[in-house]
């Protein structure tokens, strides 16, 4: 086991670039970048990123580290609403025995965690974070962005559990199991080795793509509200009825039954 010391190295403001733009707006970009490594190799290992405004990349390898890359971006209406934004919105990056948690935080967050957003235009600036990740292929995901592009998933095969509110979710070369919900975007998932547990893919305002491998054996609940559902697969049909919830729906996803 690697002493906890030597757990995290870092490099910080790698680099940072004030820049005037169009009379008093303001722009400053930073890089953030640090390694992890794991306490216990051998046991479950996690990394959770719970971000706001930006995209969310994760990239699975045959190592032993968590390499993190975080670009920011603030834009501002002037240098005083510049340090409001530096101030008032923050980027949390800790490890706790073998979970890694990026979490940003800002005046859009409720106590309890949850979103309430006025517009950037009501706090007179914008703050991105874009995530870039490279971990080690069996590793759990739990990921979640609000604006932003698609986040993107390849070649990982731990649990995942992965939420965009406006944008979409891609996963290549992947297997492991989990859920994956996009509310106004597509969802997207590439399997190299069919999940060995239950799965949840949805979306409200997307199409839902899942490409299995073959001899792919499993129970599939569907369900649209305006649209159509094709197979590759041959399907025979169950007896019809009620659908057993496992968990209590979220307000986000009260529109969606879950298998």
């Amino acid at each position: 086991m690697i002493p906890r010391s030597l757990a995290m190295l870092s490099a910080v403001c790698v680099l940072s670039l004030p820049m005037s733009m169009l009379g008093n707006e303001v722009e400053e970009k930073q890089t953030v970048q640090k390694t992890f490594v794991f306490d216990d190799a051998r046991a479950a290992r996690e990394v959770e990123v719970d971000n706001f405004e930006g995209s969310i990349q994760v990239t699975g390898y045959d190592g032993h580290e968590v390499r993190l890359v975080i670009n920011e971006t603030i834009e501002a209406d002037s240098q005083e609403k510049a340090q409001a934004a530096r101030r008032e919105v923050r980027l949390d990056i800790t490890q706790s025995n073998n979970t890694v948690r990026c979490f940003v935080d800002g005046p859009f967050r409720c106590r309890n965690g949850s979103i309430h957003f006025r517009g950037w235009e009501h706090y007179g600036y914008k703050v991105r974070h874009d995530f870039q990740l490279k971990v080690p292929q069996q590793t759990g995901l739990h990921l979640k962005t609000v604006n932003g592009e698609d986040v993107e998933i390849e070649k990982t095969s731990g649990k995942f559990e992965v939420e965009n509110i406006n944008g979409g979710i891609r996963m290549t070369d992947v297997s492991g199991a989990g859920r994956l919900y996009a509310l106004n975007g597509k969802v997207r998932a590439r399997f190299t080795a069919n999940p060995d547990a239950d799965c949840y893919f949805g979306s409200l305002n997307g199409n839902v793509e899942i490409a299995f491998r073959p001899q792919l054996s499993a129970n599939v609940l569907l369900k649209t509200f305006k649209g159509q559902v094709y197979s590759d697969f041959p399907v025979s049909y169950l007896p019809s009825g009620k659908p057993t919830k496992k968990k209590p729906l979220k307000a986000l996803d009260r529109s969606i039954v879950e298998p």
